[in-house]
């Protein structure tokens, strides 16, 4: 396995969506109401976060629903950040979404390459990797270990008929991928190419060539646990990442992504906060539960109490439902019924200066909202995680509410979503909470593989 020859690299993290300012945490918090969404319909674009965002969810919870083996949750387009990597011989320098959520790597591929809905962006404008201009491109063998690795459950003695698993030669290809995400799919065939970072080249890394696609424009970047992800293909032992804040969407404005092949140290990084990485006690590799990042949420506070969330609603059963994940491709927050309605309520009964605005939350999904027209500035109840081994993240309100103004209106919704938000009847099965990176704006989290654990520490990142 390749690695890299210094300790670590910085890329570029490009925002994709944006809003907010940052302030700092108190026990009452404060946002200022003229810092909202900017846009001709704020109401669309709240739909289209809540929407995005459940769907997300609703294929975390449930890779197996897809048709092929090989599904992996991917995210959206937008509320997402991007970095941009290097791929052939001369480099072809492809934009992807961050993605930690799914392991296999994937770009738009060809000069024939089609997306369909994709109608905010131009298909022209869309950055292509183009396999002929390459040198060192190649399409993955069927008999190949790595056509495994994209197809969970492979077994080439079924598969790849065609050819005799003694030869070395053989011309039967991978398989093609299909691979469906919340609200669209791609698809295409396996191939390995030469990645160039900034001081060494990592010759056949396994990644997809997509030929089509629906509602993605653009390519991901798997950080997940499995073995095509980069980190693994890379031999990583921790990455970390601040997420600028949503405020910043379009802007040229970025921070970093930090990759580290060669620390072998224990000790933990000044000033963060850690707490465990859990795996799924029944996720073996051929699932998709194997491939996200758990960790132990053990309690959440509204306004410094306590919300009584059940012991069996935080942690995976028998059946490796449940439990909380990380996820960097997911926008806003995703809790499970059960879950859900306790925080929300919780906000709700403290919530005494401002009237519901009943008349959003039907628009756009999202709950509660409240009617803050007229006011400078909202307090709002403090929102703490609480984790294994005693970290706490405090979060800025910026991170858990978010502003909006429409004319004359001004409110504040409640960036969380939940089972019947938007999309219909409750989600069976996955995690029940996914802590997307909304909640993580402005906080330089740390994946420390080598120690298993997942550490983060408030930051200004832009």
């Amino acid at each position: 396995m390749n690695s890299f020859a210094s300790s670590s690299y910085i890329v570029s993290i490009l925002l994709l969506y944006a809003f907010l300012p940052s302030i700092s945490s108190s026990s009452s918090l404060t946002i200022s109401i003229f810092d909202t969404i900017r846009h001709s319909d704020p109401y669309k674009r709240l739909t289209h976060l809540a929407t995005t965002s459940i769907a997300r969810a609703k294929h975390i919870k449930n890779p197996q629903n897809a048709p092929n083996p090989t599904t992996t949750p991917l995210s959206p387009f937008s509320g997402a950040y991007s970095i941009s990597l290097g791929f052939g011989t001369p480099p072809q320098i492809i934009p992807f979404v961050m993605d930690t959520g799914s392991s296999f790597s994937w770009f738009p591929c060809t000069k024939r390459y089609l997306c369909r809905n994709c109608s905010s962006v131009s298909t022209k404008s869309i950055s292509s990797f183009i396999p002929k201009q390459s040198s060192s491109a190649k399409v993955v063998g069927c008999a190949n270990p790595k056509c495994g690795w994209v197809h969970k459950s492979f077994d080439p003695n079924s598969s790849c008929q065609d050819c005799q698993l003694t030869e070395t030669n053989c011309t039967q290809i991978c398989p093609p991928y299909i691979i469906l995400y919340g609200l669209g799919s791609t698809g295409g065939i396996a191939m390995v190419e030469t990645l160039t970072m900034p001081h060494e080249k990592i010759e056949d890394f396994l990644v997809g060539c997509s030929v089509f696609s629906s509602n993605q424009p653009a390519g991901v970047a798997g950080f997940g646990r499995g073995n095509s992800s980069l980190p693994s293909q890379l031999g990583l032992k921790k990455f970390s990442y601040c997420l600028i804040s949503h405020k910043f969407d379009n802007t040229e404005k970025s921070s970093f992504l930090l990759m580290d092949a060669e620390s072998d140290s224990g000790s933990k990084t000044e000033n963060f906060s850690y707490t465990p990485m859990l795996k799924n006690p029944v996720g073996s590799e051929n699932s998709a539960l194997s491939d996200y990042y758990y960790v132990g949420l053990r309690k959440i506070t509204v306004g410094g109490k306590k919300v009584e969330i059940l012991h069996k609603d935080l942690s995976p059963d028998s059946n490796g439902d449940g439990g909380t994940i990380v996820d960097s491709g997911t926008t806003f927050t995703y809790m499970n019924q059960a879950v859900f309605d306790l925080v929300a309520d919780a906000f709700s009964d403290q919530v005494k200066d401002y009237t519901r605005a009943e008349d959003v939350e039907a628009i756009t999904g999202l709950r509660p909202c409240f009617d803050v027209a007229g006011h400078v500035t909202v307090k709002m109840p403090e929102l703490k995680l609480h984790f294994k081994g005693g970290a706490e993240m405090a979060l800025p309100l910026e991170n858990y509410f978010i502003a909006v103004s429409d004319g004359g209106k001004s409110f504040v919704c409640l960036t969380a979503v939940t089972d019947d938000t938007l999309l219909g009847p409750e989600l069976v099965g996955g995690p029940s909470v996914i802590l997307g990176n909304f909640l993580m704006q402005n906080f330089h989290v740390e994946f420390d593989l080598r120690n298993e654990r997942f550490g983060f520490k408030k930051q200004f990142c832009s």
